[in-house]
Protein backbone atom coordinates (compact mmCIF):
# COMPACT_ATOMS: atom_id res chain seq x y z
CA UNK A 1 0.00 0.00 0.00
CA UNK A 2 3.02 2.32 0.30
CA UNK A 3 4.25 1.96 -3.24
CA UNK A 4 3.11 4.79 -5.45
CA UNK A 5 3.67 4.68 -9.19
CA UNK A 6 6.06 7.04 -10.93
CA UNK A 7 3.08 8.48 -12.80
CA UNK A 8 1.23 9.13 -9.52
CA UNK A 9 4.33 10.74 -7.98
CA UNK A 10 4.81 12.95 -11.04
CA UNK A 11 1.16 14.02 -10.91
CA UNK A 12 1.51 14.98 -7.22
CA UNK A 13 4.76 16.88 -7.89
CA UNK A 14 3.08 18.89 -10.67
CA UNK A 15 -0.08 19.79 -8.77
CA UNK A 16 -0.09 23.46 -7.89
CA UNK A 17 -0.64 24.53 -4.32
CA UNK A 18 -2.93 27.27 -5.72
CA UNK A 19 -5.04 24.57 -7.36
CA UNK A 20 -5.41 22.48 -4.20
CA UNK A 21 -5.69 25.29 -1.62
CA UNK A 22 -9.33 26.23 -2.48
CA UNK A 23 -10.31 22.59 -1.93
CA UNK A 24 -8.67 22.69 1.50
CA UNK A 25 -10.58 25.88 2.32
CA UNK A 26 -13.91 24.41 1.17
CA UNK A 27 -13.31 21.21 3.12
CA UNK A 28 -12.49 22.89 6.43
CA UNK A 29 -15.07 25.70 6.18
CA UNK A 30 -17.85 23.16 5.54
CA UNK A 31 -16.94 21.67 8.90
CA UNK A 32 -16.89 25.01 10.73
CA UNK A 33 -13.13 25.49 10.82
CA UNK A 34 -11.42 28.75 9.83
CA UNK A 35 -8.83 29.76 7.25
CA UNK A 36 -6.75 30.97 10.20
CA UNK A 37 -6.76 27.41 11.57
CA UNK A 38 -5.89 26.04 8.12
CA UNK A 39 -2.92 28.41 7.98
CA UNK A 40 -1.83 27.33 11.47
CA UNK A 41 -1.76 23.73 10.22
CA UNK A 42 0.15 24.65 7.04
CA UNK A 43 2.60 26.75 9.08
CA UNK A 44 3.17 23.95 11.58
CA UNK A 45 4.03 21.49 8.82
CA UNK A 46 6.03 23.77 6.50
CA UNK A 47 7.31 26.72 8.52
CA UNK A 48 5.62 29.13 6.07
CA UNK A 49 4.00 32.30 7.41
CA UNK A 50 0.78 33.75 5.96
CA UNK A 51 2.60 35.97 3.45
CA UNK A 52 4.69 33.06 2.16
CA UNK A 53 1.56 30.94 1.80
CA UNK A 54 -0.02 33.76 -0.22
CA UNK A 55 3.11 34.17 -2.38
CA UNK A 56 3.15 30.44 -3.17
CA UNK A 57 -0.50 30.65 -4.21
CA UNK A 58 0.16 33.68 -6.43
CA UNK A 59 3.26 32.04 -7.95
CA UNK A 60 1.21 28.91 -8.70
CA UNK A 61 4.02 26.92 -7.09
CA UNK A 62 3.91 23.19 -7.74
CA UNK A 63 3.99 20.84 -4.75
CA UNK A 64 7.57 20.05 -5.78
CA UNK A 65 8.56 23.72 -5.33
CA UNK A 66 6.25 24.15 -2.31
CA UNK A 67 7.96 21.36 -0.39
CA UNK A 68 11.46 22.27 -1.61
CA UNK A 69 10.96 25.67 0.06
CA UNK A 70 9.38 24.17 3.21
CA UNK A 71 11.16 23.32 6.43
CA UNK A 72 9.19 20.31 7.59
CA UNK A 73 8.36 20.21 11.29
CA UNK A 74 10.55 17.80 13.25
CA UNK A 75 7.42 15.84 14.30
CA UNK A 76 6.02 15.47 10.77
CA UNK A 77 7.10 11.82 10.79
CA UNK A 78 4.48 11.25 13.51
CA UNK A 79 1.71 11.85 10.96
CA UNK A 80 0.36 8.40 10.28
CA UNK A 81 -2.74 6.79 8.86
CA UNK A 82 -4.40 6.28 5.51
CA UNK A 83 -5.15 9.11 3.10
CA UNK A 84 -6.19 8.80 -0.54
CA UNK A 85 -5.84 5.03 -0.24
CA UNK A 86 -2.21 5.11 0.89
CA UNK A 87 -0.74 4.43 4.33
CA UNK A 88 1.29 7.62 4.82
CA UNK A 89 4.14 6.11 6.79
CA UNK A 90 4.72 3.52 4.03
CA UNK A 91 4.81 5.91 1.05
CA UNK A 92 8.21 5.45 -0.56
CA UNK A 93 8.35 8.74 -2.51
CA UNK A 94 9.42 11.60 -0.22
CA UNK A 95 7.52 14.35 -2.05
CA UNK A 96 4.30 12.34 -2.30
CA UNK A 97 4.61 11.51 1.39
CA UNK A 98 4.97 15.21 2.29
CA UNK A 99 1.92 16.09 0.18
CA UNK A 100 -0.06 13.36 1.96
CA UNK A 101 1.12 14.73 5.33
CA UNK A 102 -0.55 18.00 4.39
CA UNK A 103 -3.69 16.24 3.14
CA UNK A 104 -3.91 14.27 6.40
CA UNK A 105 -3.55 17.39 8.57
CA UNK A 106 -6.26 19.19 6.60
CA UNK A 107 -8.45 16.11 6.95
CA UNK A 108 -7.90 16.01 10.72
CA UNK A 109 -8.73 19.72 10.96
CA UNK A 110 -11.94 19.19 9.00
CA UNK A 111 -12.87 16.28 11.25
CA UNK A 112 -12.72 18.56 14.30
CA UNK A 113 -9.53 17.22 15.80
CA UNK A 114 -8.00 19.45 18.48
CA UNK A 115 -4.94 21.48 17.41
CA UNK A 116 -2.73 19.83 20.07
CA UNK A 117 -3.48 16.45 18.48
CA UNK A 118 -2.95 17.76 14.93
CA UNK A 119 0.36 19.28 16.01
CA UNK A 120 1.47 15.97 17.57
CA UNK A 121 2.10 17.59 20.97
CA UNK A 122 3.45 14.86 23.22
Amino acid sequence: MGTTTDKHNERVANLTFAGVYPHYVTKIEKKGRSIEELHQVITWLTGFDDSTIQELIEEKATFKIFFEKATLHKNAHLIKGVICGYRIEDIDNELTQKARYLDKLVDELAKGRKMEKIFRVT
